[in-house]
């Protein structure tokens, strides 16, 4: 009995051994890889910034200046007014690498402050627009998330805000329903974001599932 024991200990040990040979080799590619990328990224000329696809907020069409004495939506106001006469654009998902690659080493400093920027606003939005939605002012918190939507915010928070004052609280019909629903999928599709699966199983959009690994072979 211990002959066929140790035979299947032994081959268990050098699959064992080339499996772990081949994530090593795999490790040291990517990160081969990754640095030959930032090295050519470094040597990227400044490039201009004209072109990109800065955010601007519409004080004029959002619910400003209605918080009245309630402290925590002014100040969910006041941090959105902050931002009033600052860049900001969405990089969700892009690497630092990518941008000096795209716009040059040069830009990274400011592009990497817009980006911080677009954080800010959309956590903003969505504080925002919970409190409203709290308060059961549901459609300025329509009003509220459904631009941060349109940043193409990968909050999920925003979405399931959005799908319940659809469905339950803006007196919509189903066919108004689910034109709203439609309205949000194009967006969510386009999302750089680990959340974007989770963000379009909300919305009812079937996506992929991972594959179950195999089972492990015993011997």
């Amino acid at each position: 009995m211990k002959l066929p024991f140790l035979a299947s200990f032994i081959i268990l040990a050098v699959f064992f051994n080339i499996s772990m040979r081949r994530v090593s080799r795999k490790i040291e590619k990517k990160e081969a890889d990754f640095w030959e990328k930032e090295r050519e990224a470094n040597n990227v000329r400044r490039k201009s910034l004209e072109n990109l696809e800065y955010i601007h907020i519409p004080y004029h069409l959002l619910p400003f200046d209605s918080a009245g004495d309630n402290e925590a939506l002014q100040k969910a106001e006041d941090d959105l007014k902050a931002l009033q006469f600052e860049k900001i654009v969405n990089f969700t998902g892009i690497s630092n690498t990518d941008l000096k690659l795209e716009y040059g080493t040069a830009n990274i400093t400011a592009l990497t402050q817009y980006d911080q920027n677009y954080t800010t606003l959309v956590r903003a939005l969505q504080n925002w627009g919970e409190l409203l939605y709290n308060m059961g002012r549901f459609e300025d918190s329509a009003n509220v998330l459904e631009f941060a939507v349109k940043t193409r915010t990968d909050i999920s928070g925003t979405y399931r805000l959005l799908v319940d004052m659809y469905k339950t609280k803006l007196g919509l019909n189903e066919e108004e329903i689910q034109k709203k629903i439609d309205g949000l999928i194009p967006i969510a599709k386009s999302l750089n974001s680990l959340s974007k699966n989770q963000i379009l199983n909300m919305l009812g959009v079937e996506t992929p599932t991972k594959k179950k690994k195999a089972p492990l072979v015993t011997f």
